[in-house]
């Protein structure tokens, strides 16, 4: 984050009084400065050009242009950490496929707590973005499926995957090209309800596995992929059958709910040696801990590394505990998967 300097954000949003709201409640951070506000993408890209901000802070539902085709433009012609303000899921999860970097809900009841609250997690995300590298989705090698081919397996491991800011994208990377025979896999990306679904659902139209949103007692089963809902931890249990997941709602740990730490931790306790963990890129420090007791489980461990991450913050903490077997670019966690399981006896 910025020290010696304030982060300048432009906002952008075609209603008057929820730009003016924003610009009002955002300045009474002192790290932030308001430099402009905009009205639609088209002086946005005017107030960019002008006033060079830090961090944009960009509603997708706007008039004449919409946010998403505006940040498929920027991201190509201006690359910027953009946090996509929005109170629906499908719309800010599109925006993250064009380039965004985070996003906040808008609050649905416009009272003093849940302004409170949205501005509190916006301020944050701001921050972050300020810090962020903003990396090139397509750049990103895509594996093909001759290369990601799968032995039969006798015994199948469970591979569990957790991830913050910058983690939609990361994780897509990861299972996309997944064969259909891969062990069941389990993750924990911050997300807030509903949005949750709505990341499985879009998730399970492209990959070869199949994705859904984790319900309780749910199994993991190879070629299955279970994504934690929203305020809900993520546990592995095991039964004579199997293994399966226990999702409950329950306080913060870590900060965060659904929490990595609780995924990953559930995973060496229930699974011990017979696991994968895979720690992504993120702000501060949720998982380290989890992903440690993993590989003193006897776990196979891997972190992504500063060059990929759009925030190393969680794989560094990680990696700096040294709870990470295995540290790689993105673009080799998945094969380095499959590799990992072929070898296998």
């Amino acid at each position: 984050m910025k020290e010696l300097s304030k982060i300048k954000v432009l906002i952008v949003d075609d209603s008057v009084v929820f730009r003016q709201m924003l610009e009002r409640e955002l300045t009474n951070d002192l790290n932030i400065e308001i430099v402009g506000t905009a009205v639609d993408a088209d002086d946005a890209a005017e107030k960019i050009q002008s006033l060079h901000p830090d961090v944009v802070t960009l509603d997708v539902e706007m008039p004449h242009k919409s946010g998403t085709d505006f940040l498929k433009k920027l991201m190509f012609t201006n690359p910027l950490p953009v946090v996509v303000v929005s109170s629906l899921p499908s719309n800010a999860l599109n925006a993250l496929d064009a380039g965004a970097l985070d996003f906040v809900k808008k609050p649905e009841v416009q009272s003093s707590a849940d302004l409170n609250g949205f501005i509190s997690e916006l301020t944050i995300k701001i921050k972050i973005a300020s810090a962020a590298r903003i990396v090139n989705k397509h750049a990103a090698c895509v594996h093909s499926a001759d290369i990601l081919s799968l032995k039969k397996q006798n015994d199948h491991p469970v591979i569990a995957i957790g991830a913050s800011t910058g983690g939609t994208e990361a994780i897509l990377s990861i299972i996309r090209d997944l064969p259909p025979t891969t062990p069941g896999v389990i993750i924990v990306q911050h997300m807030p309800p509903v949005f949750t679904n709505m990341y499985a659902q879009r998730l399970d139209k492209i990959c070869r596995m199949n994705v859904r949103e984790a319900k309780n007692n749910d199994r993991v089963v190879p070629g299955s992929v279970l994504i934690a809902a929203g305020e809900y931890h993520l546990r592995l249990a095991k039964d004579r059958k199997g293994y399966y997941v226990k999702s409950e709602q329950g306080a913060k740990v870590s900060g965060h709910c659904p929490s990595v730490d609780v995924m990953f931790e559930s995973v060496a306790a229930t699974a011990g040696k017979n696991a994968i963990g895979v720690i992504l890129t993120g702000m501060g420090s949720d998982g380290a801990s989890g992903l440690l007791k993993m590989k003193q489980a006897g776990a196979y461990t891997i972190g992504q590394d500063k060059e990929s991450c759009v925030v190393y913050g969680m794989p560094m903490v990680a990696f700096n505990k040294g709870g990470v077997v295995r540290q790689l670019p993105l673009d080799k966690i998945a094969g380095e998967i499959i590799r990992y399981l072929n070898a296998l006896k």
